[in-house]
């Protein structure tokens, strides 16, 4: 009798199916995938639509300090043992299917699968070096061309090559509190990208690649 061959691990159908420790969810617009205060017990996946991550402050202030999509994970978090509750809230921008993985399961497949422990890995380093790029945008750059920089990596610019339409359209509301401005110099530069062609409002949100202009001119 042969023994039968091990099947190879696959990353990809790992976090895209639903199995043992792994649920598929769908969260509606405006619904939480988790909230600030819960027992972070799990890692998420973005597999479709847009998830915003949120914090309140103690004297009650909201702040949105990312927005997330497919491919992306959320709540990570919940790996270190020194983060047992949420330190911030999740909340769908749209229709989303989201995978929530066991905490104890994703730790288990990190250590012994290779390959999911380089993709997760590789995410959590283009995260970090996302956040200390906002951190230096924040600090050094205008309002205006933190506007212009967070548009562009809405739309996910230079990954296909080509501008992609924001679906769900991103309120002015949310980008103030990302760049850290008011709703009207939002809207006043918003409008102005529109009268320059760098934007473009066809059934949600178009960034055109001439956007570019606004964070390389000095």
């Amino acid at each position: 009798m042969q023994p039968s061959k091990q099947v190879a691990f696959d990353p990809e159908s790992f976090l895209r199916e639903a199995g043992l420790g792994r649920t598929l969810l769908k969260v509606r617009n405006k619904q939480p995938v988790f909230s600030q205060g819960e027992p972070a017990d799990a890692v998420f996946y973005i597999q479709r639509g847009r998830v915003k991550l949120t914090v309140i402050s103690k004297q009650g202030k909201e702040a949105t300090i990312a927005l997330l999509g497919p491919g992306d994970f959320v709540g990570e978090e919940s790996i270190a043992s020194s983060h047992p509750v949420r330190l911030t809230s999740a909340n769908a921008m749209a229709e989303c299917f989201v995978l929530r993985i066991e905490r104890a399961l994703m730790i288990k497949t990190l250590h012994e699968q290779s390959t999911l422990s380089s993709t997760f890995t590789t995410f959590l380093l283009s995260r970090n070096a996302r956040i200390q790029e906002d951190l230096v945008d924040q600090l050094f750059n205008s309002s205006e061309k933190r506007l212009a920089r967070a548009l562009l990596l809405l739309a996910q610019f230079g990954k296909q090559g080509k501008p992609e339409t924001i679906i769900p359209k991103v309120d002015q509301e949310t980008l103030a509190q990302m760049i850290g401005t008011t709703r009207s110099r939002i809207n006043f530069f918003m409008n102005r990208f529109r009268k320059l062609g760098f934007i473009d409002y066809n059934g949600g949100l178009q960034v055109n690649s001439s956007l570019l202009n606004v964070i390389l001119h000095d």
